[in-house]
């Protein structure tokens, strides 16, 4: 039987925001993964005129059990989509523009020369706007991470998304293992930029697992962390085992600062693009 949400999970929503938003990106064939994963910070999000993009379609080639995101065959890159993900993030006017993907292991670089493209789109429009990429895994290809940091975005996040030993459960497809892989070698190749990820809870965890997720990070060099709770999208997703009380995701926060990352953001409704430009807005804040 289903577990009814707590008082402490309150989503807003904006109809006038929400729709003007959702008209801009329709009439620039873009996607949103507010939108696609039924984000619940939807109406906060485009209240203030701002959205995470999502290139490469609207299909990903993954079936993740905790994610509403359409799994199919998705349709090749469009060459065009980084010049207008570019005007629209200066429609917006944002300061920090966040870019995730579905996951495409259809194609032979992941997906990474498009992330490319859209970084250099987003700083030929305009020069001073921070960037955040919010990368799959490349099923590990090295090659497609260096092509995608060539582009130097100012944050590079890869979501851990659970525990160790919950990823056969949650994250069939991927490897623990190899996410870690992924932000080592980013901040080992450039270490400059800042390296991010997320863990969602409410999935069975426990707390020590969840430290060990958080040192595992901070062994690899991640500077930024989220943690949200994960909901679920539908029947046919994994089921919450656990709403998690707000103090102890203070808890969390004081425990992943007390490890050492400069930025964590721990929440009941803390997605990993939420409000993702106040990790930013320290500019000389130490790695």
């Amino acid at each position: 039987m289903a577990q009814s949400k707590p008082d402490w999970i309150r989503a807003v929503y904006k109809p006038r925001a929400v729709a003007e938003v959702r008209a801009l990106m329709a009439r620039q064939s873009l996607h949103t993964v507010c939108d696609e994963a039924d984000c619940p910070n939807l109406g906060a999000c485009y209240g203030r005129r701002t959205a995470t993009f999502m290139i490469l379609g609207s299909l990903c080639t993954r079936d993740c059990r905790f994610c509403s995101v359409a799994h199919g065959v998705p349709a090749p890159p469009d060459p065009e989509e980084p010049r207008r993900l570019a005007e629209t993030a200066c429609a917006l006017r944002l300061r920090h523009a966040v870019v995730t993907s579905v996951t495409r292991d259809d194609l032979a670089d992941g997906g990474a020369l498009q992330f490319a493209q859209t970084v250099r789109a987003l700083r030929e429009a305009d020069p001073g706007m921070t960037v955040e990429l919010l990368v799959p895994d490349f099923k590990g290809r090295a090659q497609s991470l260096d092509v995608v940091l060539a582009a130097r975005p100012d944050v590079l996040n890869h979501n851990l998304e659970t525990v160790r030993t919950l990823y056969p459960t949650v994250r069939p497809g991927a490897d623990y293992a190899r996410s870690l892989a992924l932000l080592a070698r980013a901040k080992q190749l450039c270490p400059e930029v800042r390296t991010k990820s997320g863990i969602m809870v409410g999935l069975g965890e426990t707390e020590r697992q969840v430290a060990g997720a958080m040192d595992d990070l901070r062994a690899v060099g991640c500077d930024i962390l989220t943690v949200g709770q994960y909901l679920q999208p539908s029947a046919r997703h994994l089921a919450v085992r656990a709403y998690v009380p707000p103090a102890q995701f203070a808890r969390y926060r004081d425990m992943a600062e007390g490890k050492g990352f400069a930025h964590v953001v721990s929440g009941p409704l803390v997605r990993s693009s939420y409000r993702a430009e106040e990790a930013l807005q320290e500019r000389e804040a130490p790695l």
